[in-house]
């Protein structure tokens, strides 16, 4: 496997010391599991004692997407439950009638819903978790499905209701048994965390009513305003957790048979789904920035300072996990580190 160890090690330092992030924790595997890793910086720069581990516990944000509403979306498609392109009012009551009724499953995936863009959910709807749900699903569209690629949180938050309808188990529940327990994912979950488990959370961004940097409770407000359960983020986890996840999604014989979604969804998803459609997307990752066809590398990103790429061509995966958001929203400095990295560990 041929990638830049020391020079990830060099980089990653740098971020710390440039005040990037407070600390970073990262690997590069393949199907056969990981071939490097590493941890720099501080759990939390008032106690710069506190090292980042391998272990460290990270909320996950965005990645959730992908780790319980994508895989739990896969499960059901793999299961026949689901068909993408079927129209959701077609076969989900809460849909019919609606404009979110001509929508498929497919154009949430690939963000070509037409959905609204907005995400202040409780200055739309109110802070009571029905309410929310019954405004988001009723909703009218932004643009009619199909027209245009426009990313917008809702699309997982309705996923999450969607495989909630079709299994009839919350989506915490769902992404535990079909992927998370199969896989033996078992520092996986939604917060908010107990405080043995909180204790070695990286915390994110200063809570304005607390004057706390929050630390074992979901960043997302809207995962917040939900309990900390939905399809958008809620999720924690920590990076042996991710590199059984990626290493599953190259070789499926790695786990046991009732593990949710299979080699199928995985191939299918890291394809273009959107026709002439630009930004490119398959479901729900998207192709990484600066990558070729033959380089084959896809990536997802979380708003805290999560990241995972994976390259079916080449056998490889990998993961970078900070806590950047602990020091800025901007995403720019993340940004340019995030690509170098990308290049450092694929061909």
């Amino acid at each position: 496997m041929l990638f830049q160890t020391d020079r990830i090690e060099n980089l990653l330092s740098e971020g710390v010391r440039d005040k990037v992030y407070p600390g970073a924790v990262w690997a590069v595997g393949d199907s056969g599991g990981v071939q490097a890793a590493g941890a720099t910086g501080a759990l939390n720069p008032d106690e710069p004692d506190v090292r980042m581990r391998l272990d460290t516990v990270f909320d996950a944000a965005s990645l959730t997407k992908i780790l319980a509403a994508w895989a739990s979306i896969g499960a059901l498609w793999e299961d026949s439950v689901l068909d993408l392109d079927a129209p959701l009012g077609t076969f989900w009551d809460e849909a019919a009638g609606h404009p979110l009724g001509a929508v498929t499953a497919r154009q949430l995936l690939t963000h070509a819903a037409g959905l609204p863009l907005r995400a202040q959910l409780k200055s739309l709807y109110g802070s009571d978790p029905v309410a929310i749900r019954r405004g988001v699903l009723r909703e009218a569209l932004n643009r009619p499905p199909g027209e245009a690629v426009e990313y917008t949180d809702r699309a997982a938050l309705i996923l999450g209701y969607l495989a909630e309808h079709l299994s009839g188990q919350p989506i915490d529940q769902l992404a535990e048994k079909r992927t998370w327990r199969p896989l033996g994912m078992s520092s996986t979950r939604y917060g908010p965390l107990p405080a043995d488990l909180a204790a070695n959370c990286a915390p994110t961004e200063l809570d304005q009513d607390t004057d706390t940097h929050l630390k074992g409770v979901a960043h997302d407000f809207s995962a917040r305003l939900l309990g900390g359960v939905c399809g958008i983020a809620g999720a924690f986890t920590v990076l042996d957790d991710l590199a059984v996840f990626l290493r599953y999604m190259l070789d499926h014989t790695t786990a046991p048979a009732e593990a949710g979604f299979g080699a199928e969804w995985s191939a299918h998803s890291l394809t273009v789904q959107t026709g002439g459609l630009q930004p490119e997307r398959g479901l729900f990752w998207h192709p990484a920035p600066g990558t070729t066809d033959e380089q084959d590398v896809w990536v997802h990103y979380g708003f805290t300072g999560t990241g995972m790429w994976i390259s079916p061509a080449q056998d490889r995966w990998a993961v970078l996990l900070t806590n950047k958001l602990y020091f800025t929203r901007d995403r720019q400095p993340l940004t340019d580190i995030r690509n170098v990295f990308r290049e450092l560990a694929f061909v």
